[in-house]
């Protein structure tokens, strides 16, 4: 009865938003850092993408990759990930103007975590959502002992 009782019970999923940058070296290299986390969110995670996000990845795979941009598509089709709007105005200001409906969007959806390789998130000195490197989240979420 008991083990029947905990297999209905959900574990606890934390809500994580990855950035461009992370989701394009994820696809760049299999088995990479990024490639890895990317996994480990999507395995144990609700992992939340905001529409900027996915513009953006796709500008920056027509610049890197032009003629595979498939990949991106093939990606994101086999991704499950809540989609939210990116506000473009927000209370908490970032550096690079460019970063602000992603930072809008962590904040305003409920984000708990921001995986990202970008200096001007990680420069933020926020508790919520909690602003990490792929290197940091492997650290401090997937090699726990």
């Amino acid at each position: 009865m008991i083990s029947w009782i905990s297999a209905m019970v959900k574990k606890s999923a934390m809500r994580i938003m990855i950035d461009t940058n992370v989701i394009i070296s994820s696809l760049l290299k299999q088995g990479s850092i990024p490639d890895i986390v990317l996994n480990d969110v999507c395995e144990n995670h609700d992992l939340i993408l905001c529409d900027y996000i996915i513009s953006e990845s796709y500008d920056v795979a027509k610049r890197r990759f032009p003629n595979n941009i498939d990949v991106l598509d093939d990606l994101f089709a086999q991704l499950r990930y809540e989609l939210v709007p990116a506000p473009r105005t927000g209370e908490i200001q970032i550096r690079d103007v460019k970063d602000q409906p992603i930072l809008n969007a962590a904040i305003t959806y409920g984000v708990d975590i921001l995986i990202t390789g970008d200096k001007h998130f990680l420069e933020l000195d926020l508790e919520i959502p909690q602003i990490i490197t792929p290197f940091e989240y492997r650290k401090q979420y997937i090699n726990r002992l």
